[in-house]
């Protein structure tokens, strides 16, 4: 029963991720928290998200910016390495709190740039993506995932629809590389986890071609609201997760 609620769950996850550039941990970190504990969330959903997401990247591979994917895996791959230790040494409950936030902050940073136009956000260049990805692979290596507070740094780039989808799906590719190796050497990831996350994996192939189909008859506006409608239910379900332990505090 665990077996067939992760596929089916992977399989929307995976197909609504398409069409707003990622997100698919939102749908995915819960229901394996709920079936397998906290614990098992960070290695289970790396095996899923690495096939997943290499998948993808293949599906959309005359897309990819590889100016950013040469910028982004060194940082990813330095920030996964101290990310996956900090993961077998701490419990980093806070970690959800800043990320909530931030996705927030983007989403605000994104209406207010594009109605008062004296503020026009900011300007995302190549070499930026290096410390993002190092920052944004310790969180991700930290918690399982970061959500989608990368996908407001693309768009400030320039990529749309398919370019963003591949070029993302392919960086993530090689960040969870990176992480499962670590979290295989670190003992973190039992047979057990592995076999979940192959489930979760393969529910992507479908969903990842069906997800095709409907984003390209999306127009480019239609995407850019669906990606930050996307970063502020992330924003709000990261904070809503950590309420008992803001609480607390």
């Amino acid at each position: 029963m665990t077996a067939l609620v992760l596929t089916g769950v992977s399989f929307i996850a995976w197909f609504l991720s398409m069409i707003a550039g990622g997100g698919s941990p939102i749908i995915l970190i819960p229901v394996i928290t709920l079936l397998l504990g906290s614990q098992a969330v960070a290695p289970v959903i790396t095996v899923g998200l690495l096939v997943g997401n290499l998948q993808r990247s293949c599906f959309f591979w005359s897309e990819i910016d590889w100016q950013v994917t040469a910028w982004y895996v060194p940082g990813a791959v330095a920030g996964a390495l101290i990310g996956v230790y900090a993961f077998t040494q701490i419990h980093a409950e806070w970690l959800g709190i800043l990320l909530g936030l931030a996705l927030l902050a983007m989403v605000l940073n994104y209406w207010v740039s594009r109605w008062w136009q004296p503020w026009q956000g900011l300007t995302i260049r190549p070499w930026h993506f290096l410390p993002v990805a190092f920052l944004n692979a310790i969180g991700s290596g930290l918690i399982g995932s970061t959500g989608p507070i990368m996908n407001p740094i693309y768009l400030s780039y320039g990529l749309e629809k398919e370019a963003m989808v591949a070029t993302k799906a392919l960086n993530k590719t090689a960040l969870h590389i990176v992480k499962l190796i670590s979290y295989l050497g670190l003992g973190a990831l039992d047979h057990t986890y592995l076999g979940y996350g192959l489930l979760m994996g393969m529910a992507a192939i479908p969903a990842n071609w069906l997800g095709k189909q409907v984003l390209q008859r999306m127009t480019s506006e239609q995407f850019r609201q669906m990606v930050f409608a996307l970063v502020a239910v992330s924003g709000c379900l990261m904070l809503w997760e950590q309420r008992f332990w803001l609480w607390a505090g």
